[in-house]
């Protein structure tokens, strides 16, 4: 998978609020399915399941048999590949745009203060 479809597919995979709130259980401590599904009442177990198999596929969720029990365990590392792509950039942008404007006002108080 390039990295272009591996950034897709997490996108994909973040585009659920469910699939968002399972990573939100998942950041802290791994989960067992079992418990992931008693956290989420509203749905069925299927439904949890196939959320987990497109967070698998997308590399957010890393699944480790343990006995008859599946753990699930958050996988950062595309959320952070994401971050470093994506939001860091525009982010660091931003702060720039932010900046300037800033000094551009603190020149002009300045200025019209020494008129004053």
């Amino acid at each position: 998978m390039s990295p272009s479809e591996r950034q897709d597919a997490v996108f994909r995979a973040l585009a659920s609020p469910a699939r968002r709130a399972l990573l939100d259980h998942l950041r802290d401590t791994p989960l067992t399915t079992g418990a992931l599904c008693a956290l989420f009442p509203e749905l069925d177990r299927c439904s949890v399941m196939q959320h987990l198999k497109v967070l698998e596929a997308a590399d957010l969720v890393i699944a480790e048999r343990r006995g008859r029990e599946r753990w699930n365990h958050l996988n950062p590392l595309p959320i952070h590949e994401i971050h470093e792509r994506w939001i860091g950039p525009h982010a660091a942008r931003a702060v720039e745009k932010l900046a300037g404007l800033k000094r551009g006002l603190e020149k002009q108080a300045k200025a019209t203060a020494e008129k004053a």
